[in-house]
Protein backbone atom coordinates (compact mmCIF):
# COMPACT_ATOMS: atom_id res chain seq x y z
CA UNK A 1 0.00 0.00 0.00
CA UNK A 2 1.31 3.24 -0.82
CA UNK A 3 0.41 7.01 0.31
CA UNK A 4 -0.14 9.68 -1.68
CA UNK A 5 -0.21 13.32 -0.17
CA UNK A 6 -1.76 16.06 -1.83
CA UNK A 7 -0.59 19.59 -1.07
CA UNK A 8 -2.24 22.57 -2.26
CA UNK A 9 0.29 25.91 -2.59
CA UNK A 10 0.00 28.89 0.35
CA UNK A 11 -1.70 31.72 -0.46
CA UNK A 12 0.00 33.67 -3.46
CA UNK A 13 0.43 37.05 -3.65
CA UNK A 14 -2.49 37.45 -5.92
CA UNK A 15 -5.19 35.01 -3.42
CA UNK A 16 -4.27 37.67 -1.17
CA UNK A 17 -5.37 40.51 -4.00
CA UNK A 18 -8.44 38.55 -4.53
CA UNK A 19 -7.08 38.49 -8.58
CA UNK A 20 -7.64 35.43 -10.89
CA UNK A 21 -3.78 33.76 -11.05
CA UNK A 22 -4.35 30.52 -13.57
CA UNK A 23 -0.54 30.35 -15.04
CA UNK A 24 0.70 33.49 -14.21
CA UNK A 25 3.74 33.15 -12.08
CA UNK A 26 3.46 34.64 -8.73
CA UNK A 27 4.77 34.02 -5.15
CA UNK A 28 3.70 33.16 -1.98
CA UNK A 29 2.81 36.13 0.64
CA UNK A 30 3.94 36.25 3.89
CA UNK A 31 0.97 34.25 4.90
CA UNK A 32 1.32 31.71 2.28
CA UNK A 33 5.20 30.79 3.26
CA UNK A 34 3.76 30.03 6.89
CA UNK A 35 0.74 27.69 5.64
CA UNK A 36 3.80 25.72 3.39
CA UNK A 37 5.75 25.37 6.63
CA UNK A 38 3.00 24.16 8.31
CA UNK A 39 2.01 21.46 5.73
CA UNK A 40 5.25 20.63 6.43
CA UNK A 41 5.15 20.20 10.11
CA UNK A 42 2.02 18.59 9.85
CA UNK A 43 3.85 15.70 7.98
CA UNK A 44 6.46 15.38 9.78
CA UNK A 45 3.87 14.81 13.12
CA UNK A 46 2.95 12.11 10.66
CA UNK A 47 5.61 10.51 10.13
CA UNK A 48 5.31 9.87 6.30
CA UNK A 49 8.38 9.08 4.71
CA UNK A 50 8.02 9.98 0.79
CA UNK A 51 10.28 8.59 -1.88
CA UNK A 52 9.23 10.91 -4.82
CA UNK A 53 7.84 14.74 -5.20
CA UNK A 54 6.53 16.35 -8.10
CA UNK A 55 5.18 20.13 -8.47
CA UNK A 56 4.20 22.24 -11.32
CA UNK A 57 6.63 24.47 -12.93
CA UNK A 58 4.90 27.73 -11.06
CA UNK A 59 6.95 29.37 -8.29
CA UNK A 60 4.48 29.15 -5.96
CA UNK A 61 3.79 24.74 -6.02
CA UNK A 62 7.80 24.80 -6.02
CA UNK A 63 8.34 26.74 -3.45
CA UNK A 64 5.54 25.25 -1.21
CA UNK A 65 7.08 21.71 -1.92
CA UNK A 66 10.50 22.76 -0.49
CA UNK A 67 9.22 25.00 2.73
CA UNK A 68 7.00 21.44 3.28
CA UNK A 69 9.60 19.21 2.81
CA UNK A 70 12.09 21.70 4.61
CA UNK A 71 9.77 21.13 7.47
CA UNK A 72 9.46 17.52 7.32
CA UNK A 73 13.11 16.96 7.39
CA UNK A 74 13.08 15.01 3.57
CA UNK A 75 14.26 18.21 1.29
CA UNK A 76 16.23 15.89 0.05
CA UNK A 77 13.96 13.00 -1.84
CA UNK A 78 14.01 13.47 -5.88
CA UNK A 79 11.58 16.08 -7.37
CA UNK A 80 10.14 16.50 -10.82
CA UNK A 81 8.40 19.27 -12.73
CA UNK A 82 5.63 19.40 -15.01
CA UNK A 83 3.76 22.34 -16.57
CA UNK A 84 0.59 19.99 -16.90
CA UNK A 85 0.60 20.11 -12.86
CA UNK A 86 -0.16 23.83 -13.40
CA UNK A 87 -2.88 25.16 -12.20
CA UNK A 88 -6.24 25.53 -14.71
CA UNK A 89 -5.27 28.61 -16.94
CA UNK A 90 -8.23 31.32 -16.68
CA UNK A 91 -7.83 33.09 -20.07
CA UNK A 92 -8.47 36.26 -20.07
CA UNK A 93 -9.71 36.26 -17.08
CA UNK A 94 -6.46 35.99 -15.12
CA UNK A 95 -5.24 39.19 -13.53
CA UNK A 96 -8.44 40.12 -13.09
CA UNK A 97 -9.60 40.85 -9.67
CA UNK A 98 -12.37 38.53 -9.77
CA UNK A 99 -14.99 41.18 -7.65
CA UNK A 100 -14.19 44.07 -10.24
CA UNK A 101 -15.02 40.71 -12.87
CA UNK A 102 -18.00 40.28 -11.28
CA UNK A 103 -19.27 43.96 -11.71
CA UNK A 104 -18.20 43.53 -15.26
CA UNK A 105 -19.71 40.67 -16.46
CA UNK A 106 -22.23 39.46 -13.73
CA UNK A 107 -22.26 37.26 -10.09
CA UNK A 108 -23.66 34.67 -12.30
CA UNK A 109 -21.39 34.64 -15.34
CA UNK A 110 -18.24 34.60 -13.19
CA UNK A 111 -19.36 32.31 -10.59
CA UNK A 112 -20.31 29.61 -14.09
CA UNK A 113 -16.57 30.20 -15.53
CA UNK A 114 -15.26 29.75 -11.79
CA UNK A 115 -17.27 26.48 -11.06
CA UNK A 116 -18.86 24.89 -14.07
CA UNK A 117 -16.86 21.69 -15.24
CA UNK A 118 -16.59 22.37 -18.59
CA UNK A 119 -17.74 25.97 -19.87
CA UNK A 120 -14.51 27.55 -20.95
CA UNK A 121 -13.60 31.48 -19.51
CA UNK A 122 -13.24 34.04 -22.22
CA UNK A 123 -10.20 32.82 -23.98
CA UNK A 124 -6.65 35.05 -24.55
CA UNK A 125 -5.95 35.96 -28.44
CA UNK A 126 -2.47 34.90 -28.22
CA UNK A 127 0.50 33.76 -25.53
CA UNK A 128 1.94 36.58 -23.38
CA UNK A 129 5.19 36.05 -22.23
CA UNK A 130 4.78 38.38 -18.97
CA UNK A 131 1.56 39.82 -17.42
CA UNK A 132 1.77 43.24 -15.39
CA UNK A 133 -0.57 44.17 -13.02
CA UNK A 134 -0.80 47.15 -10.49
CA UNK A 135 2.42 48.40 -11.43
CA UNK A 136 4.69 44.93 -11.24
CA UNK A 137 5.86 42.55 -14.16
CA UNK A 138 5.14 38.72 -14.07
CA UNK A 139 6.59 36.11 -15.93
CA UNK A 140 3.54 33.87 -18.02
CA UNK A 141 4.38 32.15 -20.95
CA UNK A 142 8.23 31.84 -20.85
CA UNK A 143 11.21 29.49 -21.65
CA UNK A 144 9.77 26.94 -19.24
CA UNK A 145 7.36 25.98 -21.92
CA UNK A 146 9.49 26.15 -24.68
CA UNK A 147 9.47 22.41 -25.55
CA UNK A 148 5.84 21.84 -24.91
CA UNK A 149 4.16 22.03 -28.42
CA UNK A 150 2.68 25.01 -29.10
CA UNK A 151 -0.85 23.59 -29.79
CA UNK A 152 -1.17 21.93 -25.76
CA UNK A 153 -0.60 24.86 -24.80
CA UNK A 154 -3.76 26.69 -23.37
CA UNK A 155 -5.74 30.19 -23.75
CA UNK A 156 -7.70 29.27 -21.31
CA UNK A 157 -9.63 26.37 -19.59
CA UNK A 158 -12.26 24.76 -17.87
CA UNK A 159 -11.65 21.86 -15.09
CA UNK A 160 -12.47 19.24 -17.29
CA UNK A 161 -9.42 20.69 -19.89
CA UNK A 162 -7.41 20.75 -17.21
CA UNK A 163 -8.24 17.32 -15.92
CA UNK A 164 -7.47 15.78 -19.78
CA UNK A 165 -3.72 17.45 -19.60
CA UNK A 166 -2.99 16.85 -16.16
CA UNK A 167 -4.10 12.95 -16.30
CA UNK A 168 -1.09 11.86 -19.00
CA UNK A 169 1.63 12.96 -16.68
CA UNK A 170 -0.63 10.73 -13.55
CA UNK A 171 -0.72 7.64 -16.09
CA UNK A 172 3.11 8.03 -17.24
CA UNK A 173 5.01 9.30 -14.30
CA UNK A 174 2.82 9.34 -10.78
CA UNK A 175 0.45 6.45 -11.09
CA UNK A 176 4.01 3.73 -11.72
CA UNK A 177 5.55 5.53 -8.53
CA UNK A 178 2.40 4.36 -6.47
CA UNK A 179 1.94 1.02 -7.84
CA UNK A 180 5.70 0.30 -7.23
CA UNK A 181 4.45 1.04 -3.56
CA UNK A 182 6.63 4.50 -3.37
CA UNK A 183 5.42 7.40 -1.08
CA UNK A 184 4.87 10.17 -3.38
CA UNK A 185 3.86 14.25 -2.36
CA UNK A 186 2.60 16.56 -4.78
CA UNK A 187 2.15 20.32 -4.29
CA UNK A 188 0.22 21.98 -6.94
CA UNK A 189 -2.74 24.04 -7.48
CA UNK A 190 -6.87 24.50 -6.69
CA UNK A 191 -7.52 22.94 -9.84
CA UNK A 192 -5.26 20.32 -10.68
CA UNK A 193 -5.49 18.90 -7.68
CA UNK A 194 -9.24 19.02 -7.70
CA UNK A 195 -8.73 17.19 -11.11
CA UNK A 196 -6.84 14.81 -9.57
CA UNK A 197 -9.41 14.15 -6.80
CA UNK A 198 -12.05 13.64 -9.54
CA UNK A 199 -10.16 10.85 -10.96
CA UNK A 200 -8.60 9.01 -7.80
CA UNK A 201 -12.61 8.83 -6.36
CA UNK A 202 -14.52 8.93 -9.07
CA UNK A 203 -16.52 11.88 -8.30
CA UNK A 204 -19.21 12.97 -10.17
CA UNK A 205 -19.16 16.24 -12.90
CA UNK A 206 -21.79 17.81 -10.86
CA UNK A 207 -20.33 16.95 -7.45
CA UNK A 208 -16.91 17.87 -8.31
CA UNK A 209 -18.04 21.38 -8.19
CA UNK A 210 -18.39 21.42 -4.27
CA UNK A 211 -14.91 20.05 -3.62
CA UNK A 212 -12.55 22.49 -2.11
CA UNK A 213 -8.30 22.47 -1.14
CA UNK A 214 -7.56 24.58 1.42
CA UNK A 215 -4.37 25.97 1.15
CA UNK A 216 -1.39 24.29 2.92
CA UNK A 217 -3.32 21.44 4.19
CA UNK A 218 -2.14 18.12 3.08
CA UNK A 219 -4.62 15.82 1.83
CA UNK A 220 -3.52 12.08 2.83
CA UNK A 221 -4.78 9.08 0.60
CA UNK A 222 -3.37 5.18 1.61
CA UNK A 223 -4.07 3.69 -2.19
CA UNK A 224 -4.33 -0.57 -2.99
CA UNK A 225 -2.33 -1.76 -5.64
CA UNK A 226 -4.67 -0.95 -8.10
CA UNK A 227 -4.72 2.44 -6.70
CA UNK A 228 -7.99 2.36 -5.64
CA UNK A 229 -9.02 5.07 -2.28
CA UNK A 230 -8.69 2.97 1.11
CA UNK A 231 -8.67 5.67 2.92
CA UNK A 232 -8.25 9.46 2.82
CA UNK A 233 -7.78 12.60 5.31
CA UNK A 234 -6.87 15.95 5.94
CA UNK A 235 -3.81 17.57 7.94
CA UNK A 236 -5.06 20.28 9.41
CA UNK A 237 -3.71 21.74 13.21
Amino acid sequence: MAKLVLIRHGQSEWNALNLFNGWIDTKLSDKGIAQAKEAGELLATEGIQFDQAYTSVLTRAITTLHYALEEAGQLFIPEAKSWRLNERHYGALQGQNKAEAAEKWGDEQVHIWRRSYDVLPPLLDGYDKEMTVQGKTYPAFDRRYADVPEGELPLGENLKITLERVLPFWESDIAPQLQAGKNVVIAAHGNSLRALVKHLENISDDDILNVEIANGQPLVYDLADDLSVVSKKTLSK
